[in-house]
């Protein structure tokens, strides 16, 4: 999952003091809380079972994940995912101050040191991907805990050979083109790395690891690994390996399929205590999701589906180094004897995967700082905008006076206006008495933003009344990484697996078939509406949604609340529409015709919506208050379904 950067930053100074301070309460508290280690027996699946749990979606994520897990999931591993390409920048970026660092500090301090000698007796192993750009080392820290808390016997492994930076002279030499947009090869490469899949993790499982440390691989492997090592499917075991991507897809942001950031939000109890997923999967690639009880959050077919379209394009090849993966005919069945409940999971479809890993690369582009400010009293918006032309028009005469070029590009937003609506902003917010000023600049050069940023305060004495403060006080400057991706040949790509320090094997990724790369997957037959009518209703009372970020596009899953509404969704959200709907999103497509790509998911009774080059650059790269498209499945709740007959008639 695309982390939030300044929840990274934070979570480097605030590790230390979770480690002294919070860290051995909780633990003692979730002892007494969760008690002796709970067992189930699935009556759902047949055959041979493995439980799993996830407790981190992002590096930041809450404290109270892992123990909870621990105590109260029954589980037989646990994962752990940290990376997005922000984080690995921010990991380069450390390792280049210091050769011990370029690894997630808490996973080792917050997750791993209280709990060390809890997961030992308990037999849980660990696979985390926290060693960044430098897992020997995160490793090395993890043996001198284990050492200290008296578990020195935990076979710690490391997997290596996603960082390709060695190899960056020969791949511009040899015109390496971004697989998206053609750009050719930058010359300010920050990071590169290929996203790995499950087959080394599983092996350095089956070479007795009880704690597994990767650098950078898809996130769903965290998953796949440990169940390939359990039940020993084949690499050309396709459906089983889709549906065990489909396991880690689902429970890899964490709390987002338990009822986090779901649609129905005002149903789902107790945010404060949400339980983390547990998925159990049997050896015929059957799972249902569930959390442990006696924990807030919710689990049902909605949230499972929702979060099974978060963050993907195509659902009928969902392209993954282990197999390609076909979504569209899952079906979700919600299990009754569940605290908290649970959901069954089946009918994932796989086929050969591409030969070619995909590389991700960060590179250099300037510079950029964001002002924030709230402003408040009469004719609020009008007084932030007139703040925002002064204060620029005032650093841009500076700027020329010390021959600096103009700024590169300006993102001037005024929340609580719905700006971010565009054109379908409601008029009457114009007069809100109370808004926030988004001014958000990019430019070459740091020193043209280190004399923007001095300029901000000054707003508070010599501009507008009521310009409360600056949040987070003068703006910080940081560095503008921008995303480059592109295909690897996995020959060429040398994966080892070291043991407690100590090389073990390297890893030969198998060879498939030839790649599927286009599969029609399950489609909607023709629907007819059956009967029209007078009736209006806002997508909200038809459907749930939820979008996320794939660089600079987004997607926005589209699932119906009843399987009847399907056929006037179908009629009203089409991809023009949609493209209408976001219009004022788009900045860099010439074919209007091509912004948006609406793809059928009939097992859930679903749309996936996939919106390109639509968020201003994405990530850190973008300029806008929603660089990830967060907000746009819940700004797409508004869009009006018309023509409809009463609702009652078609439950």
């Amino acid at each position: 999952m695309a982390v939030c950067i300044r929840i990274c930053l934070r979570s480097l100074i605030s590790a230390e003091f979770k480690r002294k301070l919070l860290i051995p309460g909780l633990c003692n508290l979730n002892r007494k809380l969760w008690g002796a280690h709970r067992s189930y027996s699935s009556q759902v699946l047949s055959g041979k079972t493995v439980r799993i749990g996830c407790a981190s979606g992002f590096w930041g994520d809450t404290a109270v994940s892992a123990p909870q897990l621990i105590y109260g999931g029954s589980i037989q591993f646990l994962v752990f995912d940290y990376l997005s390409e922000i984080t690995m920048s921010l990991l380069t970026a450390a390792k280049q101050k210091s050769p011990n660092l370029g690894y997630a500090p808490d996973f080792v301090e917050v997750s791993m040191a209280p709990y060390l000698k809890d997961i030992k007796s308990k037999g849980i192993r660990v696979v985390s991907n926290a060693g960044g750009v430098n897992p020997h080392a995160c490793a090395k820290v993890l043996q001198d805990i284990a050492k200290t808390a008296g578990c020195s016997d935990l076979n710690i492994a490391v997997i290596t050979g996603d960082d390709i930076m060695s190899q960056k002279v020969s791949l511009a030499e040899k015109g390496i083109i971004d697989m998206d947009s053609a750009m050719t090869f930058p010359k300010t490469v920050h990071s590169m790395n290929a996203y790995l899949g499950a087959g080394p993790i599983a092996k350095a499982l089956d070479l007795g690891a009880d704690i597994v440390v990767t650098g950078r691989c898809v996130d769903s492997a965290l998953v796949l690994g440990p169940l390939l090592h359990t039940f020993k499917w084949k690499h050309d075991d396709y459906d089983k390996l889709a549906a065990g991507s489909l396991a880690g897809h689902l429970v890899e942001c964490g709390a987002q399929v338990t009822g986090g950031i779901f649609t129905d939000w005002h149903k789902v109890p107790d945010w404060d205590n949400i339980g983390f997923p547990v998925v159990e999967c049997s050896d015929n690639g059957d799972f249902f999701v569930c959390k442990p009880p006696k924990t807030g959050g919710l689990v049902n077919r909605f949230t499972v589906a929702e979060q099974m379209l978060y963050e993907i394009g195509n659902p009928s090849c969902y392209m993954l180094p282990d197999v390609n993966c076909d979504f569209t005919d899952v079906k979700l069945q919600e299990l009754q004897g569940h605290d908290g409940g649970a959901v069954l999971v089946f009918g994932a479809r796989g086929h050969p995967h591409s030969n070619n890993y995909k590389v991700s690369a960060t590179y250099a582009d300037g510079f950029r700082t964001t002002a924030v400010a709230p402003v408040a009293g009469p004719k609020a918006a009008a007084k932030a905008r007139k703040t925002v032309d002064a204060i620029l028009k005032r650093c841009r005469r500076i700027f020329k006076s010390l021959k600096l070029e103009d700024f590169s590009k300006v993102e001037t937003t005024i929340l609580g206006t719905e700006e971010m609506y565009g054109s379908l902003a409601r008029k009457e917010f114009e007069e809100s008495r109370e808004v926030v000023l988004w001014l958000a600049v990019h430019h070459q050069q740091k020193k043209a933003l280190q004399l923007f940023a001095k300029e901000i305060a000054p707003a508070g004495t010599g501009m507008a009344p009521g310009l409360t403060n600056i949040v987070g006080g003068r703006p910080n400057v940081s560095p503008i990484l921008k995303l480059f991706s592109f295909l690897y040949a996995m020959d060429n790509l040398k994966v080892d697996i070291h043991i407690n320090g100590e090389f073990a094997v390297s890893y030969d990724q198998q060879q498939a078939l030839p790649a599927t790369d286009h599969v029609e997957g399950m489609q909607y037959p023709a629907m007819q509406v059956p009967v029209g009518g007078s009736n209006t209703y806002r997508l909200e009372q038809l459907a749930y949604t939820r979008s996320g970020d794939k660089g600079n596009s987004s997607n926005i899953g589209v699932i119906a609340r009843n399987p009847a509404y399907l056929p006037y969704i179908q009629q009203s959200l089409t991809q023009e529409a949609v493209a209408q709907y976001f219009s004022h999103l788009f900045e860099e497509s010439p074919n209007t015709n091509d912004r948006v790509t609406r793809f059928d998911v009939p097992g859930i009774h679903a749309f996936n919506f996939f919106l390109k080059n639509c968020l201003g650059g994405g990530g850190i790269a973008s300029l806008r208050p929603d660089p990830q498209g967060k907000a746009l499945g819940q700004m797409l709740l508004d869009f009006p379904v018309k023509n409809m007959p009463d609702l009652s008639t078609l439950d």
